[in-house]
């Protein structure tokens, strides 16, 4: 009874199936109570960056038709849970889930595992493009199921990489990278995904709990503070993504799906983004200082 957006969200999914983009549910978030989430059925990679700019239109038009307005922004308010845009990967082969092995850890495949290793190697520079704004960064802090750590697990929203726990044949099973949002370019944060993850199973880079992957099961922000410290972090800045995407990019590079000036373009543009809010006083700079 207290959900009182179901019907706008009903109005937008049966929009969104519309345009042959199935949708898995509906629900309301943890958040206040205006956060909302929609969850699509898995789609093929050649239509999902197209279908996900369709998404955030509907979504915008539905809300203003009835009164809203609708922000996919990571951290709109302070102290309450940020919006996270999840990504649901699955590699195929000749029709074949390759990411599913019965017996294994979580029933995953040597290449499912190889793939994740991938991307938390390269998770630092990853973020660049999936955590493409200076509000991103807002979001990702502990304790509000926001991941800051880079490693995976069964079930675990504290991870970068979540191995849904209802995902158990070889149809389903899949992987689940937690720390990206929707202020990323979808092209080139799927893309970027997708170039880690191979680049794992080219190089057969295995996550071990040696090198602080995993797999934990549990929530790590409840261990110690120096058992935490042998967890990599995502970079706690915009600025910090960018330097990390300077100094790793190379995997990025094969195939020429990614290329030099792109790179460099990039850095530059959303460097200036970085500027520009370094140099605006702050709000809350007001009660802090005003009275110094």
């Amino acid at each position: 009874p207290f959900d009182k957006y179901s019907d706008v969200r009903q109005e937008m999914v049966e929009l969104i199936e519309s345009i042959d983009c199935p949708i898995r549910y509906h629900h309301h978030e943890v958040g206040m109570s205006s956060q909302q989430e929609i969850e699509t059925e898995m789609i093929e990679f050649k239509t999902v960056t197209n279908k996900m700019l369709f998404i955030k239109d509907i979504i915008r038009e539905v809300a203003l038709a009835n009164g809203l307005t609708a922000t996919l922004m990571a951290k709109p308010l302070y102290n309450e849970a940020g919006n996270g845009m999840h990504f649901h990967i699955q590699l195929r082969k000749d029709g074949k889930n390759i990411f599913y092995k019965k017996g294994g850890y979580a029933d995953l495949s040597d290449e499912a595992l190889y793939f994740i290793g991938g991307i938390l190697k390269h998770g630092r520079s990853l973020t660049a493009f999936t955590n493409a704004s200076t509000n991103s960064f807002k979001r990702l802090i502990p304790g509000f199921e926001a991941p800051t750590k880079l490693f995976f697990g069964l079930a675990n929203r504290s991870a970068a990489i979540r191995i849904p726990k209802y995902a158990t044949d070889s149809e389903t099973k899949r992987i689940e990278f937690r720390t990206g949002d929707a202020s990323c370019n979808g092209y080139l944060a799927t893309s970027a995904l997708i170039m880690a993850g191979l680049d794992g199973i080219k190089n057969k880079i295995m996550p071990t709990k040696e090198n602080g992957y995993g797999p934990f099961d549990d929530n790590v922000f409840k261990w110690s503070e120096e058992k935490q410290a042998g967890l990599r972090s995502v970079p706690t800045s915009l600025e910090e993504a960018l330097k990390a995407l300077k100094d790793d990019h190379e995997y990025l590079f094969a195939g020429d799906v990614f290329n030099e000036e792109l790179i460099n373009s990039w850095i530059t543009e959303k460097t200036k983004e970085v500027i520009a809010l370094s140099k605006r006083p702050h709000p809350f700079e007001m009660s802090m200082y005003y009275n110094v």
